[in-house]
């Protein structure tokens, strides 16, 4: 009603003293500010301090349904003393991308353009390493461009051509056929194969490469890469390659059905690929 009467007249008319109105409204405000702080830190312990306020402004408006405003989650963010766990910064020495005498290189036809407007029409694949022990372990993935969505993985000991076929065989058993899709790829030897590559274009792929020491042309799955480590295994002591390989299944599964991107309209992935599916 303050549009027809002031805050004067109304306090008079129900009997009560305008510094007592004031009064109410700030200890209101407070007290909703408690119960946010409270949703803040249930979110990030929930998530093992891998979510910034960004993550955690999502999952309160999306998740909860909430209206509040992303400066808000921000400042209380801070005021409780939260940091996220953040990726650390690794400056590439492009040498170490140079190989001898590849079997035979495809064209670049993403050109860095990784959005899609449909499923199945731009997949990108790499591989990954981590050591434990002295002991190595490799994960193969493929990633649907159309929603970021991990659409086949591989875990293994020896990163070869056959790894990386069943890596893709995975993903082509969720999706109807390979007739079109670029895949893109890395020059690793695995991919640079002319068996690996017979088998892929006769299945209906269209392959595509990076450039020479270009990182940056596969980004996308290179930035999982990057997420999936930071907040997957760095956070822990992991004391054996059974725990290491549990925490990677664990996390695929996660970041496929819960973790929420910005740029697919605050949706995990498969909850995007749902919501817009024919």
């Amino acid at each position: 009603m303050k549009g027809e009467y002031t805050i004067e007249e109304l306090c008079k008319y129900l009997h009560v003293s305008v510094s007592g109105y004031y009064k109410y409204k700030k200890t209101a405000v407070i007290q909703k500010d408690v119960e946010l702080s409270q949703r803040i830190l249930e979110i990030y312990h929930k998530y093992n301090g891998i979510y910034g306020y960004r993550q955690i402004h999502m999952e309160l408006t999306e998740g909860d349904g909430l209206k509040v405003n992303h400066k808000k989650v921000f400042r209380i963010y801070h005021e409780l003393g939260l940091l996220a766990k953040i990726r650390k910064k690794k400056f590439r020495n492009l040498n170490q991308y140079k190989q001898t005498e590849p079997e035979r290189i495809m064209p670049n036809l993403l050109e860095r353009d990784f959005s899609a407007n449909e499923p199945d029409t731009k997949w990108v694949t790499d591989i990954t390493e981590f050591t434990l022990f002295d002991k190595k372990l490799y994960v193969s993935a493929v990633m649907d461009l159309y929603n970021k969505e991990i659409i086949g993985y591989q875990i293994g000991n020896f990163p070869d051509k056959l790894f990386v076929m069943k890596t893709i065989k995975i993903a082509l058993d969720k999706r109807k056929d390979a007739d079109g899709v670029i895949l893109h790829s890395d020059r690793g030897s695995q991919y640079t194969s002319r068996v690996l590559q017979d088998t892929l274009e006769s299945l209906g792929f269209r392959l595509s490469m990076s450039r020479a020491g270009n990182p940056y042309d596969n980004a996308c799955i290179e930035s999982f890469f990057s997420h999936f480590k930071t907040e997957a295994i760095y956070p822990y002591d992991v004391q054996s390659l059974e725990e290491l390989e549990q925490r990677i299944v664990e996390y695929i599964k996660f970041y496929n059905n819960e973790r929420r991107q910005k740029k697919l309209g605050k949706q995990s992935p498969i909850n995007f690929r749902l919501q817009n599916a024919a």
